[in-house]
């Protein structure tokens, strides 16, 4: 699987040594992810671990060893069912510690998973806790546990919801988050989902979290990767319309107007940011060769 995951159109790779892996295996998966980060030419990823919960006994270990002999391959540590502040601090803390005895030349981010009531109710604190914050992600499975959720599905990560709920059940956590995420300066990043099969609940569930301004999506098997960088990447239409809006703006500077209408509509600074961010994105994708 870390072979495939190497190969895979993805933007990230994380190994996961929390849920996936059974009690009495922890220490075979951390040894095997070292193996895996070493032994692998990762620079065309970011990479990233998901620690177990620093309430358990495995987090400090998970941390320890991993980062201390593979630190120089990870750009970060995914922190799973964070709930306080202190959580990130406990982590950022023994960051510190391995990098300068390690004299690891990287400085290694924190992800921080949301998946439960106290930590939205923490987030945004949560978000502020660290430095090395580099994103928000929300845990829906978890949290639907943590709220009582109904349980609509074999895997509880976001299909059949629209059968028990007339509308978007989930709009309130993943707009908290977000938010909680962009006065931070962070990304947001949403769940897997979890019928591998069904891709076109996939794509509805990304274009939702897409719409509400997620920068992307988890996926737990091959088969969801096209779908979900399809929804998450800026269509040719996307492009044009930011470019000709950024066009409109640039024209209206260099005639001295304040104000700047397109299509007999008027584009206020809001609008161009919305564009700028566009532009942005489709250069760093290299849909645009310059950023004009």
């Amino acid at each position: 699987m870390h072979a495939k995951a190497h190969a895979c159109p993805v933007d990230n790779v994380m190994f996961d040594l929390e849920d996936s892996v059974p009690l009495d295996q922890k220490k075979t998966a951390r040894d095997q992810v070292i193996q895996s980060l070493l032994t692998m030419d990762w620079r065309k990823k970011t990479v990233t671990i998901r620690c177990n919960a620093v309430e358990t006994s495995f987090a400090y270990r998970d941390l320890a060893d991993v980062v201390e002999n593979a630190g120089q391959v990870l750009d970060a540590v995914v922190v799973p069912k964070v709930n306080h502040p202190g959580d990130i601090h406990f982590v950022d803390r023994l960051l510190d510690g391995i990098e300068m005895d390690r004299h690891l030349t990287n400085t290694i981010g924190i992800e921080a998973c949301i998946e439960s009531a106290q930590g939205l109710e923490q987030v945004t604190p949560i978000a502020r806790a660290s430095e090395r914050m580099v994103s928000l992600v929300f845990g829906i499975a978890d949290y639907s546990a943590s709220i009582g959720a109904r349980l609509t599905s074999v895997s509880g990560h976001g299909e059949s919801e629209t059968e028990i709920y007339p509308g978007h059940r989930w709009h309130f956590p993943l707009s908290r988050i977000i938010m909680a995420a962009r006065s931070s300066g962070l990304l947001a990043i949403d769940a897997p989902y979890g019928n591998f099969k069904d891709l076109e609940g996939l794509r509805q569930s990304a274009s939702m979290t897409h719409a509400l301004g997620y920068d992307g999506k988890w996926v737990i098997h091959p088969d969801q990767i096209d779908t979900v960088n399809k929804v998450f990447t800026p269509t040719t239409e996307d492009v044009e319309r930011a470019r000709r809006v950024m066009a409109a703006h640039q024209s209206a500077v260099d005639s001295g107007r304040g104000a700047v209408s397109l299509d007999g509509r008027m584009v206020d600074n809001a609008t161009i940011r919305m564009a700028r961010q566009v532009c942005e994105l489709a250069h760093y994708l290299g849909l645009l060769r310059n950023r004009s």
